[in-house]
């Protein structure tokens, strides 16, 4: 049975993006009615879904920690072409989307994706263990870059507003771009041990009891299988884009929501991985999962809005707000009181998910 369910799932994985990437040069240039944008909408859900199970895939071939590594980066691609594609449909309604795009990531990674990982795997034991030396490493590394790229330029003056200026963005864009880089040399080099998952004495668990890791040849079909789909969710996205704000507006939602969508859309799918991991009582997979996300959406997504902010017209908004601020420094210091010990029960998971959904109630109702 299971080898049938897994058929079936590696069936599907293969059909949606094909289908996507059929449906996208099909309907592309057109305007489409509404029934077709849900199709198109339901296939970029599906492409979504494939490129994350493709690079799970390729992950479980390379083992850990590059395989939480091969999926943060997958997961930031899709975030990128999203966050692009949205702004060169709109510039004039689009000029924070980044920040709210990455602001929400950080947020949901940080509380949502680390709040239920802990709360899994409490459960599961009582008490959730994990790495504290790798753990918080990841996470003083989203901090610093969370501050760089989203607290300062609300409080430069180089120009009116939370803008920088090009010299300041340039800056932030190669600091990110570095500190990102140098994390992944620490991650997967010297003190890959740090990122391991480890049992309830602390000992490294460097071997997984699932199933055995994928043939070279399987893990190349579903490295083009996972470009294929990359390719399916930037096309589809820029057709369905529209009708995203379109659905916000006329919910009467702040346009900033767009962001906490496209978020929430790219994230799911590691969400889901992370709860997996924590079932199998392996937190420190999920950890992973959801710092290096939001570390590369950090990292990786505010160099490459820069250099595409050469030819976006308008201004880069990406200061924060004052409850933004708020709930910024708060998840900062809750998140550091839950990983220095080590260890975590149900109560820091509880507080962690409490300010993910503080952070969508305001961002729905600022």
């Amino acid at each position: 049975m299971a080898t049938l369910l897994r058929s079936r799932m590696t069936d599907w994985t293969v059909a949606v993006p094909v289908l996507a990437v059929l449906v996208l040069v099909v309907t592309w240039g057109r305007d489409l009615p509404g029934l077709i944008i849900a199709v198109v909408a339901v296939l970029l859900g599906g492409a979504v879904l494939a490129a994350v199970h493709h690079a799970e895939v390729v992950a479980h071939r390379v083992g850990e920690p590059y395989g939480s590594l091969v999926l943060a980066v997958a997961v930031t691609v899709i975030e990128v072409a999203l966050i692009v594609t949205l702004m060169i449909s709109g510039p004039e309604k689009t000029q924070s989307l980044a920040r709210d795009t990455v602001f929400a990531a950080v947020m949901i990674t940080c509380n949502g994706i680390l709040g239920l990982s802990l709360l899994l795997g409490a459960l599961r034991r009582r008490v959730a263990v994990f790495n504290p030396e790798g753990t918080g490493g990841a996470l003083a590394t989203v901090i610093t870059l969370a501050t760089l790229s989203l607290v300062i330029p609300t409080f430069t003056t180089a120009r009116p507003g939370p803008e920088f200026s090009p010299a300041q963005l340039a800056f932030a864009a190669v600091a990110s771009l570095a500190l990102y880089g140098l994390f992944v040399l620490v991650q997967t080099g010297r003190h890959r041990d740090y990122f391991l998952p480890v049992d309830s004495q602390g000992r490294v668990i460097d071997a997984e009891e699932h199933a055995k890791p994928p043939t070279t040849r399987a893990a190349l079909i579903s490295l083009g299988l996972l470009l294929v789909a990359l390719i399916a969710v930037v096309g589809d996205a820029k057709t369905v884009s529209p009708t995203i704000e379109a659905g916000v507006a006329a919910a009467n939602l702040p346009h900033a929501f767009v962001g906490v969508i496209i978020a929430l859309l790219v994230l799911l799918p590691e969400t889901l991985a992370a709860a997996r991991a924590a079932r199998r009582d392996r937190v420190q997979i999920s950890l992973n999962l959801a710092l290096g996300s939001a570390m590369a959406s950090i990292g990786l997504t505010i160099p490459a809005i820069a250099i595409a902010s050469i030819w976006l017209d308008g201004p880069l908004l990406l200061g924060l707000g004052g409850t933004q601020l708020a709930l910024l420094a708060l998840t900062a210091v809750t998140a550091v009181l839950t990983v220095v010990p080590g260890r975590a029960n149900v109560l820091q998971g509880g507080v962690h998910l409490v300010l993910l959904a503080a952070f969508v109630f305001l961002a729905a109702s600022p």
